[in-house]
């Protein structure tokens, strides 16, 4: 009998449940609300998942990895934290809880035990998300490097048709059915997702990832022409389905991204020679060429122009904004040291809200995870952001300065580098590592970022230690 998958090749069981779980991960996860039907599915999923990657797992597997994992487990352990029950001296001793307190008074409920998070639903939910990038961090663990690459063209194919599902909601009524979310940005390109800048900034993270797949780990000059022709013209193809989405957040990440993109570009290498003389004149590149200007050209024509002009206008959502993030740094003050409690900001934001800022919509988030983390996370949270931002400069650094390793190892390290950069910069003024398909999209660039470092330390461990490979 035929088996189903390799079991020492590329496709073995833990690769294919990660294309899997990826696949399901962008149909069912591409909104933050926490009140969407398909979590009820997704993160039973998760949890499966996550315990098929944990069985068998060896600490040799683990090791490359230990730090993605202690801070993994760090956040679920603080997140938890803040469902424990305090007795209420305890609790109504802490920073900000003064209003509350008095309601517990008034109420009779002088002598209950509470949480430190000012929502415990919510912050259950906060815990609960949690599972989804931890299973694919242990899943990416149980994978080979090739394999671990091999999901770079599997990302970006499922980004290109969330586009591709985008440029048809552009052209079809704001009520049509191929929207996946009752609240959503109807008429706009959301793609697999609820909110236009999430799949404007998901669209701007596949700029690096075709470089690096036109470059990296090529056999002959045959497939680099192959993947060349396929970057270049998918490379084209996006940047009318950014536009579509209205999202000016995601144009600016959309151009860090090519940016990035044209950095990590470097000269292919082979390990077998032609087998034909290349020819001067590639014809498919004209073809290509020729198919994506029918593509700008249909897009501007049948998109209604709604996206297009709404990058032009302003209408006060950048403004409305920017004067939360005053308010917002002023309640984490008030809350800080212990923070409102993850996943608490709707409720605690609404205490505090100034009344020049009160609408007739509430505010979903802050807007700017930074802030949101250190609203509700308190110290805790700041002291996370910092390690984080700190482990990211360092692998950084030895990334670009590596010269032991094969190019392969680099530039897949360097791809995961940039690509945390880019959702770190995307979440300054928005959420997107909220939504559980970026979430695992990050999780895979940190664990590529975090490889290459390991490969790097492993060729010149001394190097490393000292800040650098040269």
């Amino acid at each position: 009998m035929t088996p189903l998958y390799k079991k020492n090749g590329r496709f073995n069981a833990p690769f294919s449940i990660m294309v899997i779980f990826l696949g399901l991960l962008f149909l069912m996860g591409g909104g933050a609300r926490s009140d969407i039907q398909s979590l009820a599915i997704l993160r039973p999923i998760s949890v499966a998942v996550l315990g098929y990657a944990l069985w068998g797992l060896l600490w040799e597997q683990v090791k490359p990895f230990r730090v993605l994992v202690f801070f993994g487990l760090t956040i679920m352990l603080t997140v938890a934290l803040h469902l424990i029950p305090l007795p209420h001296s305890v609790w109504t001793a802490l920073p900000g809880r003064e209003l509350l307190t008095e309601i517990d008074r008034t109420s009779g409920l002088a002598s209950i035990w509470r949480p430190l998070s000012f929502a415990p639903s919510e912050t259950w939910n906060a815990f609960y998300a949690l599972f989804t990038p931890l299973a694919i961090l242990f899943l990416m663990i149980r994978l080979t490097p090739d394999q671990r690459f091999m999901l770079v063209p599997v990302i970006i194919m499922i980004g290109l048709i969330s586009g591709f599902i985008g440029l048809i909601q552009v052209i079809s009524s704001n009520v049509s059915p191929i929207y996946y979310y009752k609240i959503t940005n109807n008429g706009s390109a959301v793609g697999m997702f609820a909110n236009r800048n999430h799949q404007a900034v998901f669209l701007a993270c596949l700029f690096p990832m075709l470089a690096v797949f036109a470059t990296t780990r090529l056999k002959t000059v045959e497939q680099a022409r192959i993947r060349a022709a396929f970057a270049v013209g998918a490379g084209i193809f996006l940047i009318p389905l950014i536009l579509v989405t209205g999202s000016r957040a995601g144009l600016i990440i959309a151009l860090l991204g090519l940016s990035l993109a044209g950095w990590l570009y470097s000269t292919p290498e082979f390990t077998k020679p032609a087998k034909r003389k290349i020819q001067r004149v590639n014809m498919r590149y004209v073809a290509i060429g020729a198919l994506i200007i029918c593509l700008v050209l249909i897009t501007a024509l049948m998109s209604r122009a709604q996206a297009l002009e709404r990058l032009l206008t302003r209408d006060g959502t950048e403004e409305l904004r920017l004067s939360m993030w005053p308010a917002i740094v002023d309640m984490a003050l008030k809350y800080f040291p212990f923070g409102s409690g993850f996943g608490t900001f709707v409720g605690t934001y609404q205490i505090d809200e100034p009344l020049s800022l009160i609408d007739q919509n509430y505010v979903n988030h802050a807007h700017n995870d930074w802030l949101e983390v250190l609203m509700t996370g308190g110290l805790p949270g700041l002291l996370m952001i910092g390690f984080a931002l700190a482990a990211w400069f360092r692998v950084t650094w030895v990334l670009i300065r590596s010269r032991n390793q094969s190019m392969s190892n680099r530039a897949v390290g360097r791809l995961g580098a940039f690509i945390v950069l880019m959702l770190a910069v995307a979440s300054i003024g928005d959420y997107p590592l909220r939504v559980p398909s970026l979430a695992a999209l990050f999780v895979l660039a940190a664990v590529w970022a975090q490889s290459g470092f390991a490969n790097a330390y492993a060729a010149a461990p001394e190097a490393v230690k000292r800040g650098g490979t040269d």
